[in-house]
């Protein structure tokens, strides 16, 4: 992206407490429920939170059946709003069903193989950590796991559901040497509220950083003069769908590489991977992920490009930023001859038929390493290493 300049870059992550990933979770609950019955299922379900209610819609078509209402409440319960006093509740909250059958005019295209709609994907990979992502995205995302994970544990009582994270990385010569900014925003109780009732107190702060920022960001990126934003407003007593509309969607750069990389625009949850919007950006990730694991090259970024009812890529494009121990042109020889780019042959490869998208739906799709991530393998290594 910048090769061996100077420069900072800030990646943000949100935890699964936040209205946009309370819907992208139902979302793919639904998606995983109707998978799990009919692997042929085709979704794309999308939700909608507000104060009190939550609706889904979206096209289907399927021999199973989702309880929407159930999942919803489930989703919601398991996700922490169990208590009022964080303003949604999983008892409590209207659920309204508006979804309805899939057009015949799409699926007639998809039933041959073809992709499930027009679009453009990007993949990327790095060098630069050893999940192979950036490192301000990979920081961020850590950080509002671990927040949930304390929260959980309830190692502190006071938090909430709901938060956020940002890290910023100082690069010298294309190198990431230190962080100067970690913003750290949670809902919490009025327990730690200080004497103005305007802030939370000191040592909540300072808890926050012992307990959640340094067991996460490794001790030679922190220094004397890194940054601390906790809750820099003040308070965050209102929080979740009270403070916030969430919608499945929105959150597609912290989904994928922080703004690091490009984004094709289309989102991930809710839709199964027939949508080449999901399973054509996993491929990409996959391919590029495997040419830099291979040592072909340190950074690798793809572009693939679908139209609807086609069975082929349109285009394939990569760009190693002048990494590459071959010429970008040769990488491209070798993807096509390596991976079947077709929708049915990247569900095949990546056996994506399988009820395992609720798990993506928080703390980004890439750079993880649960079984199910079959995008995250690096098994092609040696058919690239094999290009001479």
């Amino acid at each position: 992206m910048f090769r061996n300049s100077n420069f900072v870059f800030s990646s943000e992550s949100v935890t699964e407490g936040h209205p946009d990933k309370v819907c992208d979770q139902i979302s793919d609950a639904v998606l995983d429920e109707l998978l799990r019955q009919d692997s042929k299922s085709r979704v794309a379900c999308e939700a909608f939170v507000t104060v009190g209610l939550v609706i889904v819609g979206g096209e289907i078509t399927t021999t199973g059946y989702a309880d929407i209402a159930r999942l919803v409440r489930e989703i919601v319960r398991d996700i922490g709003y169990t208590d009022p006093k964080f303003g949604f509740n999983h008892e409590t909250c209207a659920v309204l069903n508006a979804i309805g059958e899939q057009a015949a005019d799409i699926a007639q295209g998809v039933d041959i193989g073809g992709a499930g709609d027009q679009g453009i994907m990007f993949g990327y990979a790095t060098d630069e950590t050893p999940e192979l992502m950036p490192l301000p995205i990979t920081l961020a995302h850590k950080l509002t796991r671990n927040l949930a994970n304390v929260r959980k544990k309830k190692d502190i009582e006071w938090l909430g559901p709901d938060g956020k994270s940002q890290v910023t990385v100082v690069y010298d010569n294309g190198k990431a040497s230190r962080v100067d900014a970690v913003v750290l925003s949670t809902q919490h109780t009025e327990a730690i509220l200080d004497g103005t009732r305007k802030k939370i107190t000191e040592e909540s702060k300072q808890l926050l950083v012992e307990k959640v920022i340094k067991p996460v960001i490794p001790d030679g990126l922190l220094h004397e003069g890194t940054e601390y934003h906790i809750n820099p407003t003040g308070i965050f007593l209102i929080g979740g769908p009270q403070s916030d509309t969430g919608m499945t969607g929105r959150k597609i750069i912290v989904d994928t590489y922080g703004g690091w990389a490009p984004h094709g625009g289309g989102a991930f949850s809710g839709k199964d991977p027939t949508k080449v919007d999901r399973s054509a950006s996993y491929m990409a990730r996959y391919i590029a992920k495997n040419i830099v694991a291979a040592g072909l090259a340190k950074r690798c970024t793809i572009q693939l490009a679908y139209a609807i009812g086609v069975v082929q890529p349109v285009s394939i494009a990569i760009d190693t930023e002048g990494t590459g121990e071959i010429e970008d042109t040769r990488l491209e020889e070798l993807v096509r001859k390596h991976f079947d780019l077709s929708p049915r042959g990247i569900i095949n490869n990546l056996d994506l038929l399988r009820p395992i998208y609720k798990n993506s739906a928080a703390y980004g799709h890439f750079g993880r390493s649960e079984p199910e991530f079959t995008w995250e393998r690096t098994d092609r290594v040696n058919d690239l290493k094999s290009w001479s």
